[in-house]
């Protein structure tokens, strides 16, 4: 039982035809840039936007083949968590989480208990009774994932759910948010432009450019052979997870990441290919950061070339083809990659 899709669908200038699937219990981010079709994409599986071509199936039933089927949003087993939530001004906290319920028949007095069941999972049983004007953006994300779950929907759908909240609350919302994801054994599908978001949440990424789907993997496989300069710029960054402690960051590998400044705690430190500088001996730079390691593989892009490590932070480099052939670099080699603390980026997590 899973979701597959290929869908078909063409709007003004944008001609999104992209195949995608999901397994139960994995959560695939579609990562892309504004305008390639991944909320398109998103409302397709929804039913929000019906394709012109193609097919939607979820659980092996057929929710949509652009001709004679086509299954309205509230007859199919999805939740949809927008971007900017969508709650309803008009109506009670508790009256936004039970609305799915109600849209699908369930009677009044079930769906607001299964409702107040939800807030008190999600720890906002205390204003079940307020208006979502009372809540804070964090809170607000959390009564719409909710309304999305109450309903116990087998597709589950994120529309960039952390891009309405600000830096500070972004990181306690995505531990919330994984923590909620987990308990969820449906598929889910999450849009975001963030690659710091798809690395904390995703199983696996689907990158869509210019409507198509063009390449898909684990983050870490597409960050190491990008098959484009556009994915490259995308995703092409090392993300390396551990404890931030004394201006450290510590992986639970016991290596560790000099980092100039970020507070203490869960954190993952975003090193860009570019900020590592590559030798054959020990380098003598100011860089704070040296590690050791051995190269497992070289990717040309044309005047640049991405090279894969191995090592106590495995990493890729983006260098130019001409360091490349001045080094005589080859797979299997050793060496040594340095990075200044000042140029690593730390995202609490």
């Amino acid at each position: 039982m899973s979701v597959a899709a290929q869908v078909r669908v063409q709007l003004g200038s944008l001609d999104l035809d992209a195949a995608i699937d999901i397994s139960p219990g994995e959560l695939v981010a579609v990562l892309g840039p504004n305008g390639a079709g991944k909320s398109t994409l998103l409302r397709a599986l929804a039913g929000l936007q019906p394709i012109d071509a193609g097919r939607i199936t979820i659980d092996e039933t057929v929710v949509d083949d652009g001709d004679a089927v086509f299954v309205e949003p509230e007859r199919r087993p999805i939740g949809v968590v927008f971007q900017q939530y969508l709650l309803f001004e008009h109506m009670s906290v508790l009256e936004n989480v039970a609305f799915g319920l109600r849209a699908r028949g369930t009677a009044k007095a079930d769906a607001r208990r299964t409702a107040g069941q939800w807030l008190d999972r999600v720890r906002l049983g205390e204003y079940a009774s307020e208006r979502p004007r009372a809540l804070s953006g964090g809170q607000a994300q959390r009564v719409a994932l909710a309304r999305a779950l109450a309903a116990d929907p087998r597709l589950l759908l994120l529309d960039e759910p952390l891009a309405a909240l600000d830096v500070g609350t972004r990181a306690s919302v995505r531990r919330d948010l994984r923590q909620y994801l987990a308990s969820f054994d449906g598929m889910r599908l999450l849009v975001t432009h963030d690659p710091v978001d798809a690395y904390a949440l995703a199983d696996r990424v689907a990158i869509l450019e210019a409507g198509r789907i063009v390449q898909t993997g684990t983050l870490a496989e597409v960050t190491a052979r990008p098959r484009s300069r556009y994915v490259a710029d995308l995703v092409g960054v090392n993300l390396v997870r551990g404890v931030v402690s004394d201006g450290v960051l510590r992986t639970v590998d016991g290596a560790t990441v000099v980092i100039a400044d970020a507070a203490p705690g869960d954190s993952i430190a975003v090193i860009r290919p570019h900020s590592v500088v590559l030798t054959t001996d020990a380098p003598t730079s100011s860089a704070r950061n040296v590690w050791p390691g051995t190269i497992v593989d070289i990717d040309r892009l044309g005047d640049r070339v991405r090279v894969v490590i191995d090592g106590p932070i495995p990493l890729t480099a983006e260098i130019t083809a001409a360091a490349l052939d001045a080094l005589h670099l080859r797979p299997g080699d050793p060496v040594h990659a340095a990075v200044k603390a000042t140029d690593i980026d730390v995202s609490p997590v």
